[in-house]
């Protein structure tokens, strides 16, 4: 499964981003999927080795990429070890996508206020930054539902 997120994580590096910081993150999709299936522990472990084995492909490990990516998912999967617990009939793949994602650009922008920029002037990209959350987190949660649903007819 980490394989496959680093295939999605190099297929997005190849897509042109319309706006500087803002990727689809496809891979959380495995992310998501590994969580369900596998159970929290191996999704960190599939993110984290992601994030690595991807920075040392691209060639910015130890970089500031590197570190906003690292930031990112860490903070995402804190925030899906809690939302895990939540109740399953309310609360599935798109809600936790989502949640994710919102937590992965809220890692992100702690590092750069902390460590790039520390002025109070990013605070006018969260907007930007929180809609393409929303917008990435739910597309990606519903192919991670599309994906376990599929799984679970087979």
């Amino acid at each position: 499964m980490a394989a496959v997120a680093l295939g999605l994580t190099i297929l997005e590096g190849a897509i042109p981003s319309p706006l500087p910081g803002v990727k689809p993150g496809l891979a959380n999709i495995v992310t998501l999927i590994v969580l369900a299936r596998y159970g929290w522990r191996t999704a960190v472990w599939v993110s984290l080795l992601r994030v690595f084995a991807g920075s040392l492909l691209f060639g910015n490990f130890l970089t500031p990429g590197f570190f906003l990516g690292l930031s990112g998912a860490l903070f995402s999967l804190l925030v899906l070890a809690f939302a895990r617990y939540l109740p399953s009939r309310w609360f599935g793949p798109v809600s936790h996508s989502i949640y994710a994602a919102f937590a992965h650009i809220g890692g992100q922008m702690a590092v750069v206020y902390l460590w790039l920029i520390p002025s109070a002037g990013i605070a006018y990209l969260i907007p930007l930054f929180a809609t393409a959350a929303l917008l990435f987190g739910a597309v990606n949660g519903l192919i991670a539902a599309r994906f376990m649903d599929d799984a679970k007819n087979q």
